[in-house]
């Protein structure tokens, strides 16, 4: 994957846009378009569309990826994807715009992070910078403030689960019972048992609720959690 220095408005680019609100989906696609009109432009309105998406295009220049959507928690979902496809550029989107919240962005890959409140020229400039190499933030934000060290920990616990791995994460945090996981997975359920055991021991919890509760920390930190009940298994 080649990004140009100066991204030239009439070269052909692929562009992926991840946002489960049609209307904000919408505007990211308007700016893409300002910015290079030329460009192939494709949507996702949720995780599982996102990695389909990204397997469709494999030759994508960037993706911008809405920090909460539907299909994975908060963060999870940036991490997955530095895992899986580290060279692709990703730029956060979000209505939590707190310090905090883009400083995990940028120290989980993200290349830069665009606020849901930003005009269409905002982030028409967000892309031309990322598009160009560089790193793009929300002016007259400070993000060299103090962190919250729990959130930092369950990040880098996260941080150490294969794709797989947090993919039983997710599914846990939705409830899903294991011979459901392993359906979904198409795999055993024996795999899943150990897929779980694996996910805890890194998670430094005993039980399926207590990761639970781990990933609603993560997604209270950016205004969101998951609110489905959990069943602990043996």
């Amino acid at each position: 994957m080649t990004i140009n220095a100066n991204p030239d408005a009439t070269e052909l680019h692929t562009i992926l846009i991840a946002d489960d609100h049609p209307l904000f989906r919408n505007a990211l696609r308007q700016a893409v378009e300002s910015q290079m009109p030329n460009s192939k432009i494709v949507l996702a309105g949720d995780f599982d569309e996102v990695e389909d998406m990204i397997s469709a295009n494999s030759d994508a220049d960037l993706l911008l990826l809405d920090l909460t959507m539907p299909g994975v928690s908060g963060f999870i979902g940036l991490i997955r994807l530095r895992n899986e496809h580290p060279a692709l550029p990703v730029i956060m989107v979000s209505a939590s715009d707190d310090p905090a919240t883009i400083r995990r962005s940028l120290d989980l890959g993200a290349s830069g992070f665009i606020p849901k409140s930003s005009s269409i020229e905002q982030i028409g400039e967000a892309i031309s910078e990322v598009m160009a190499g560089n790193i793009w933030l929300p002016k007259n934000i400070d993000i060299d403030g103090e962190g919250d060290d729990e959130i930092a920990g369950i990040l880098a616990n996260v941080s150490k689960l294969t794709p797989q791995q947090q993919r039983v994460l997710n599914m846990i945090g939705d409830g899903l019972l294991n011979k459901q996981i392993a359906y979904s997975l198409g795999v055993s359920e024996a795999t899943v048992k150990a897929h779980v055991s694996a996910v805890l021991l890194k998670l430094e919890v005993d039980s399926r609720t207590q990761a639970v509760i781990q990933l609603a920390k993560l997604g209270s930190a950016v205004g969101f959690s998951p609110d489905n009940q959990v069943q602990d298994q043996e």
